[in-house]
């Protein structure tokens, strides 16, 4: 295998033998495979550390999932693995290589770009960070008034946003309480970051400004409303003590009125998705403290080390990628839910949106050409549980497509806290194992399903007329057969989250080495970027653009009231 010429997997003979095998057990239902195997719910159930990955609920048999290993070795997933791992470029159409990795690497083992190691500039990063982290917690490092800081506002978009976001709200039981409160503007709405500032207090609120060229537009334009916020109550001189970036561009970040000392770098091997492990972080720091950001880089790493190390048929990531195309190529499937039983995790499933749609959203194969013959990227989404059974699981059960699902919950649940009142703790805990029976719940009904008969029978117990029955009966069956992974753990902790969070990124690499894509550029971002600043200048008073008569409309009816 030359370079990064991988084999289009249609071309494999894995491929063809899982295209005959499909048809071969279209017709299987789960609940046959579970009467056939008694052994099945405890022999297709993946461990790591106290993380359980229950794949028996798959439409999937010894033979399925044999097959799928031997497709991800005849696509290269070992050696695309090994090549990320080594610091190669696979990010072949921006020349640069693919490292996130490197951000959590916990032990000694060097990682080489270019022949240089790049772990003593990562270590330099973090003790920075963790130097800064402990100041502001503190309250060593205080205001431009002498206020000790006690809100954070992260100003970002994409990756420079959902990342950190998702994992604040996850462990937020880290930080209600503590000395630091984080918040998020992301949206170029004025209304974002007008309703954050609202309850704020200049003088204790610290601004980290999250841009890698520190000219994307909207993390810009909050960041001039935001230091105007900061100017007006405190003067000029109070944007050194109220503002810190994350950025590589220190001629602009210093344009600003950022010290340069207060100014945190990355690398372009840290894609924006994949970028919550750098420092990216701050706020993640800032909000939890240092050492449970520490402990989630260490969760992220054991799976690291996990997904290079473990054999195919036994490794996580690899698995759970596998069974995600063996539905999309052939079972049709669309669409991939993500539903975490944990209100935590809520805003897990939109972090994966961009992680994977992203990622794998391509119609382009590493060699320039046109895909043809199979579909790529899933489209990725969810809600946490029980919220989504109020929604969508309508769909989900009888609904005419096939949507696999994952479902994930702590088995302890993460309130009440310590120094809790009763009865409310034990309230709290008995709500606890309604989520739970819930989740357990759904995912048996998806497989099992209900029969027509034993929907008549209820029916008939009920002392319904035959024609009742008959008219009633079909709204009432449930097919089964859908499929679910079933991820629980004891705790939402730092280092599970940290775990939980690096499965998902390996799963959306490997699916995309088997779809012979590159996973790690995003070129269908730009275009509405570019025509964005044409349009913006025509609503500006400049003159009109060439457009279609729809956009021309839309942009006339919008100067009409800006003006």
């Amino acid at each position: 295998m030359r370079g990064l010429d991988m084999p289009r997997p249609t071309d494999t003979a894995a491929w063809n033998e899982l295209s005959k095998h499909a048809d071969a057990i279209r017709g299987v239902q789960l609940r046959e495979l579970f009467a056939k195997d008694p052994a099945r719910a405890q022999r297709l159930v993946l461990h790591h550390d106290d993380l359980r990955v229950d794949l028996s609920k798959h439409r999937a048999t010894d033979e399925t999932l044999r097959l799928l290993t031997t497709l991800a070795e005849q696509c290269g997933v070992p050696a695309m693995r090994d090549r990320m791992f080594a610091g190669e470029p696979i990010n072949d159409t921006e020349g640069r290589a693919v490292l996130h990795v490197a951000l959590r690497n916990r032990s000694a083992r060097p990682i080489v770009v270019d022949g240089e190691d790049v772990m003593p500039d990562v270590r330099e990063v973090l003790d920075r960070m963790r130097a800064f982290a402990d100041e502001v917690r503190s309250g060593a490092l205080r205001g431009a008034k002498g206020d000790r800081i006690t809100d954070v506002v992260n100003i970002g978009i994409g990756g420079s946003d959902l990342g950190p976001l998702m994992v604040c709200e996850a462990l937020s039981p880290y930080w209600i309480g503590g000395p630091i409160r984080p918040h998020f503007v992301s949206n170029v709405d004025p209304a974002h970051l007008a309703r954050t500032l609202h309850d704020l207090r200049p003088e204790t609120t610290l601004f980290v400004v999250a841009s890698k060229t520190f000219t994307t537009q909207e993390t810009i334009a909050n960041a001039k409303a935001a230091r105007a916020w900061l100017v007006s109550a405190l003067g000029e001189v109070a944007v050194r003590s109220h503002f810190v970036a994350v950025s590589t561009n220190h001629a602009k970040v210093g344009e600003f009125g950022i010290a340069r000392e207060r100014t945190f770098g990355f690398w372009d091997w840290v894609g924006g998705r994949y970028s919550l492990w750098s420092a990216i972080g701050m706020p993640i720091a800032l909000a939890i403290g240092f050492e449970h950001f520490e402990a989630l880089l260490a969760g992220a790493h054991g799976i690291d080390e996990h997904f290079r190390t473990a054999p195919l048929e036994r490794n996580v990531p690899v698995v759970l990628a596998m069974l995600g195309v063996w539905y999309a190529a052939f079972f049709d499937a669309e669409t991939f839910a993500v539903l975490p039983y944990s209100q935590a995790l809520h805003r897990m499933p939109a972090w994966l949106q961009q992680g994977d749609m992203e990622s794998n959203g391509k119609s382009v194969d590493r060699q320039s050409k046109r895909i043809e013959g199979y579909t790529t990227g899933p489209i990725v989404w969810g809600e946490p549980g029980t919220n989504g059974q109020h929604a969508f699981y309508q769909l989900l059960h009888q609904g005419t497509r096939l949507v696999p699902v994952d479902f994930l919950a702590p088995l302890e649940p993460e309130w009440p806290r310590p120094g809790t009142p009763e009865p409310l703790a034990s309230m709290l805990r008995d709500q606890h194992t309604l989520l739970l029976a819930n989740m357990i719940a759904q995912a048996e009904a998806l497989m099992v399903g209900k029969s027509l008969e034993a929907v008549t029978r209820e029916l008939e117990a009920q002392g319904l007329s035959k024609d009742a029955i008959d008219r009633l009966a079909p709204h009432k069956v449930f097919e089964g057969n859908r499929p679910s992974t079933t991820m629980t753990f004891r705790r939402l902790d730092p280092r599970t989250l940290g775990a939980l969070l690096a499965i998902y990124e390996h799963r959306i690499f490997v699916q995309g080495v088997i779809w012979n894509v590159n996973s790690f550029d995003q070129w269908g971002v730009e275009l509405g970027k570019q025509l964005a600043k044409t349009i913006e200048g025509e609503l500006r008073g400049g003159p009109s653009q060439p457009h279609d008569a729809s956009t021309a409309a839309l942009v006339a009816e919008a100067r009409s009231v800006i003006r």
